[in-house]
């Protein structure tokens, strides 16, 4: 078998080079972008991770505080199930009412699954505090001295937000 060798006129081949040459810049621009955009993902979520952490941790301080004076004692914790990747990771709410076993939340009755939300959702505006919160009978499942406890703490979030609540509560209305 013989092999023919070809030969490409000088013209041509400077347009082929040509266009090679700016193929290859184009490639190397695309590869130096691509490079700086997950750069900047990585930065932003470095950045989102730690602003996360940080805002987990007071959250679930602040859940804990607002859960033991809700429940007079107990207490609560905000768990992360995956710790390695948090920005992906589900949460766990654990609670332990006074007198009984750590639990999840699921296990417990309904006036105590509404004390816990309102213990979180109180923690979540306390930390962060919108600008107005809407609360609709949060308090319809709770006893005279749960909403006393509860118009407290609605007392004391007014002075870092506007709040609207609707209720058919005696105390909560008094409050």
């Amino acid at each position: 078998m013989k092999t023919e060798m070809v030969t490409i006129p000088k013209i041509e081949y400077e347009e082929l080079k040509k266009r090679y040459d700016f193929l290859m810049a184009q490639k190397q621009d695309m590869d130096q972008a691509r490079e700086s955009l997950l750069e900047a993902i990585r930065k932003i979520n470095r950045t989102t991770r730690g602003l996360f952490q940080r805002t987990f941790e007071s959250v679930g301080k602040t859940f804990r505080e607002y859960y033991r004076e809700l429940f007079q004692g107990g207490d609560a914790q905000l768990v992360l199930l995956d710790e390695s990747h948090p920005l992906e990771s589900g949460i766990e709410i654990v609670v332990r009412p006074p007198g009984k076993k750590l639990q999840n939340i699921a296990l417990l009755s309904g006036g105590e699954k509404a004390l816990t939300a309102i213990a979180l959702l109180f923690a979540l505006a306390s930390v962060n505090p919108p600008p107005f919160l809407v609360l609709d009978e949060t308090d319809a499942a709770l006893d005279e001295a749960n909403s006393l406890r509860y118009a407290n703490i609605l007392k004391e979030l007014s002075k870092k937000t506007q709040l609207v609540v609707i209720t058919h509560n005696r105390e909560t209305m008094k409050a």
